[in-house]
């Protein structure tokens, strides 16, 4: 027998933080398979997940099985929709900052610049050079070169990171 459900601010709240106590943990566990184990991922899917079903509670079926369903449909479709918006848009780049390079037919300038970079770069490790040749030169997406080093997406991301710092450091000491 459904018990009626208590439309107030209260009792809305009550059955939010019931929602959540019986079935984040479990929704959380879902969301960490989906994205590969990014947990900061999985936890902002599940806020997302949780602040859905606050909006829409009425739709949220009273049943406690029938609830998690309809909370697992909910964050199964915003990782679907997250890899659709990323699909969609081109990805990230962060350019290492070359303002300080002359512009025009300076071409003193320009070789010393271009000096610069060549011994910045014969720094980095051949993996760090590999990877920001990869993600920079040839245009390839942080999710491509996982898929080619057979490396998570966050790994990826985090050498990218590093390579970078390491190639900052490098101008600037030249």
């Amino acid at each position: 027998m459904l018990r009626a459900l208590d439309e107030s601010p209260a009792g809305r709240a009550e059955r939010m933080t019931t929602l959540h106590a019986d079935h984040a943990r479990a929704v959380l566990r879902l969301l960490l398979v989906l994205t590969r184990g990014q947990r900061q991922t999985a936890e902002d899917l599940l806020q997302e997940t949780m602040l859905r079903a606050w909006r829409h509670l009425d739709s949220v079926p009273s049943e406690p099985d029938a609830a998690r369903r309809w909370l697992v449909t909910v964050a199964r479709r915003l990782v679907i929709d997250g890899v659709r918006l990323r699909r969609g848009r081109p990805a990230e780049v962060h350019l290492v900052d070359m303002t300080w390079i002359p512009a025009g037919d300076d071409t003193t300038g320009t070789a010393l610049a271009s000096y610069a970079i060549r011994h910045a770069l014969g720094r980095l490790s051949p993996a760090q050079r590999s990877l920001l040749s990869e993600v920079y030169l040839v245009g390839r997406s942080a999710e491509e070169v996982a898929g080619r080093l057979g490396v998570p997406i966050g790994t990826v991301k985090s050498r990218t990171h590093y390579a970078l710092r390491a190639l900052r450091t490098g101008l600037d000491a030249a």
